[in-house]
């Protein structure tokens, strides 16, 4: 299932980056995105890197381990069986 933080989760992982000290972005996990970038309107996920639009949005503040989770999940999202791009290259 598609991950997707809420708006509090998003100003609380602000924050607590901040307070660290700690980039906002946690570059540590390569994003999947490969520049193909398209909403499909029935499954609702980015026909390029086959996440969804909160995981797009949220992905600078995912944790490493929530963005393996994400990316290990991407191929299985294509519908039609095909390797998704992002994780063939």
């Amino acid at each position: 299932m598609p991950l997707s933080l809420t708006t509090e989760e998003r100003r609380r992982r602000r924050l607590l980056l901040k307070s660290e000290g700690r980039n906002l972005i946690d570059d540590s996990i390569a994003s999947p995105c490969v520049s193909i970038c398209k909403i499909d309107a029935v499954t609702n996920l980015c026909v390029g890197c086959r996440r969804s639009v909160g995981e797009i949005t949220d992905w600078s503040l995912l944790t490493a381990e929530e963005k393996t989770e994400i990316s290990a999940e991407l191929s299985a999202r294509d519908p039609e069986g095909r390797q998704s791009a992002a994780t063939t290259g």
